[in-house]
C-alpha cells in the first residue's frame, strides 16, 4: 500500500490497454453524448473527424477505467479526487484504437487542516497506439497519510 509518503514528485508510471470498440462508442453516444459524429458514419463523414469518433467523455471514462485497474495491481490510499484541470481533447479516438496511460506526480503537499491526508497532482497523458497523445488532463487527488 502507498501512502502519501511514499510518493515522490516526479514518480511515473505507464499503464493500461484498452481496445475501442465501434459497439461501445456507440452505446456511450446513444447514452451520454449523442451527438451525429458520435452515433453516425455518414454524419462523422462530413466532419473533420471524417469517420465515427468516440465522445471525449468516452475517452475519460476508459482512462479511468485503465486508472482502476492500475490502482487495484499497484494498491494505493488514494481517498479520490478533488478534480481535474487543464483537460484537453488533442487527437480523436476511432474505434479500432488501443489506448494507453502514462502519469507523471507533479507536486503533493501535505494538509494542514486535515492531516490524516495529503493532496496531489499529477498529469495523466493517454496515448493510442501510433504513441500519439489523445487527451491529457492534471488529476487532483487526494491520499491518505500513513497511519502513526
Amino acid at each position: 500500500m502507498k501512502y502519501f509518503e511514499d510518493l515522490t514528485v516526479g514518480d511515473k508510471a505507464s499503464f493500461g490497454s484498452y481496445e475501442v470498440t465501434r459497439e461501445e462508442v456507440l452505446a456511450f453516444a446513444e447514452k451520454y453524448d449523442p451527438q451525429p459524429f458520435h452515433l453516425s458514419d455518414e454524419a462523422a463523414a462530413k466532419t473533420h473527424f471524417g469517420r465515427l469518433a468516440a465522445s471525449g467523455w468516452h475517452t475519460c471514462a476508459m482512462t479511468m477505467s485503465m486508472f482502476v485497474e492500475h490502482m487495484k495491481a499497484n494498491p494505493s490510499a488514494s481517498l479520490g479526487a478533488g478534480g481535474i484541470d487543464e483537460l484537453r481533447w488533442i487527437k480523436p479516438v476511432f474505434p479500432g484504437d488501443t489506448l494507453r496511460c502514462e502519469n507523471e506526480l507533479l507536486e503533493k503537499e501535505a494538509m494542514e487542516k486535515r492531516p490524516e491526508m495529503g493532496r496531489t497532482r499529477a498529469r495523466m497523458t493517454v496515448y493510442n497506439q501510433h504513441d500519439e497523445p489523445v487527451m491529457s488532463f492534471v488529476a487532483r487527488g487526494l491520499v491518505a497519510r500513513r497511519p502513526a
